[in-house]
């Protein structure tokens, strides 16, 4: 019985076939399909559906509007061999997601595609840029600031954030209604039957938190590049125009973190660190402060308030650029500048260690010997070392991948 019944389990994330429509063959073309990273928001931790043989979820959408196609098949049904058994409620579940205004019906769809000739990109131009393929040819792209008082973009922006539980970890849908929400759109700009037509190609919310006494903190909460256009530079395109964008607003004070990208966690992924530092990087590079003759000299107040009045860059921030740019400027077959480096890097990362400490000298007043050994223990200036060689080795790796990325950009 156990083992009929496995038959009836189904992977969600290969399951659901997603999909931005261009053209009506797309429709039936594989190729045009991608899948989810992640299921379990609405199926659970095992991400499985139960209760079908050769579940298919259809989630289609036109390129430039989203207008959505919502569609669920199967071979057969746990109902029709076990009276007892019932299926999970798969389309109740997708719809607790999917915006009101889906279709069910592929001629339906096919008759909102046509009208993607009436979709333009909402909000105000920030950037256009290209981008070359050999195979393909040169492609542009548009940048748009848009917010939810600009006419339909509510209901875009409803549709759009549907993909971020399919690859982003712990997504949660946005209050959009609040009018401290910036939103940043990528579009593809390209012709169809002499046409001009736009394909949504990923996009950033930013919320503007407010800083005593007349300032705001713009902090970078959701970024999401959609599969189809993923490692072709989207992400730091639309990073720089942003980080551009705040910097010509006299009450901003600086631009934080990342709360959510692409299909990564609450906390800042490793991902969003690596393009971050590249943007930042390629911003600072230029500016007198972090000049090749003055990074040998140290992390100096000058570039502190250089990248923060010109770039909203905070201390943390430019202090990594910093280490990243000295790199690029240091003879690493130098041994004693190779040892100045070191020992400046692993300065700063020694800090939490240093922390750690003030923190037992606290603690020893009011803890048992034997937590007092506990916690000294953890302490051990060996085990210290070796996570700090390592720590170093590992964010120097990541710095000379920026910097062969700022080659490339040269």
């Amino acid at each position: 019985m156990e083992k009929k019944l496995a038959e009836y389990k189904c992977d969600t994330n290969e399951a659901i076939s997603l999909k931005l429509v261009r053209f009506p063959e797309d429709v039936e073309d594989d190729g045009t399909t991608f899948h989810p990273e992640y299921s379990h928001q609405i199926f659970g931790d095992d991400e499985v559906a139960f209760g079908y043989k050769g579940l298919q979820i259809q989630l289609f959408y036109t390129a430039g509007n989203l207008s959505t196609l919502f569609k669920v098949k199967y071979s057969s049904k746990v109902t029709e061999t076990f009276d007892c058994v019932e299926p999970d409620d798969v389309e109740g579940k997708i719809r607790e997601i999917v915006p009101a205004g889906f279709t069910y019906n592929t001629d339906d769809f096919i008759s909102l595609l046509e009208k993607e000739a009436n979709f333009k990109p909402f909000g105000t131009l920030l950037h256009t840029y290209t981008v070359h393929s050999e195979e393909a040819g040169e492609f542009t792209y548009q940048i748009h600031k848009a917010d939810i008082a600009c006419p339909g973009f509510q209901e875009y922006h409803e549709r759009l954030q549907t993909f971020l539980m399919w690859f982003i970890e712990t997504a949660s849908f946005i209050d959009a209604d609040d009018d401290r929400w910036d939103f940043f759109l990528v579009f593809e700009k390209y012709n169809k039957d002499g046409e001009t037509l736009y394909a949504t190609v990923g996009y950033m919310t930013v919320y503007n938190y407010y800083v005593y006494p007349d300032k705001t903190r713009p902090r970078v909460s959701q970024m999401l590049i959609l599969p189809p256009f993923q490692g072709e530079g989207h992400g730091a395109q639309l990073l720089e125009a942003v980080h551009r964008f705040y910097c010509g607003l006299p009450k901003v004070q600086d631009i934080t973190g990342l709360k959510k990208m692409l299909f990564f966690s609450e906390d800042p992924s490793e991902n969003y660190v690596k393009l971050r530092d590249f943007v930042l990087a390629k911003l600072c590079q230029g500016l007198p402060s972090f000049a090749a003759d003055k990074l040998h000299l140290g992390f100096s107040a000058d570039m502190v308030k250089e990248a923060q009045e010109k770039l909203k860059i905070n201390k943390k921030h430019a202090r990594r650029v910093y280490e990243i740019l000295r790199l690029r400027a240091t003879d690493m077959s130098d041994e004693v500048k190779a040892r100045e480096y070191r020992l400046e890097v692993k300065k700063r990362l020694f800090g939490p260690y240093r922390k750690n400490q003030r923190e037992l000298a606290k603690m020893r007043k009011c803890l048992r010997p034997e937590e007092l050994v506990s916690h000294m223990g953890q302490m051990d200036t060996q085990t210290q070392h070796e996570e700090l060689e390592k720590s170093y080795q590992v964010v120097v790796e990541g710095y000379r991948r920026i910097i062969e990325r700022l080659a490339t950009q040269a």
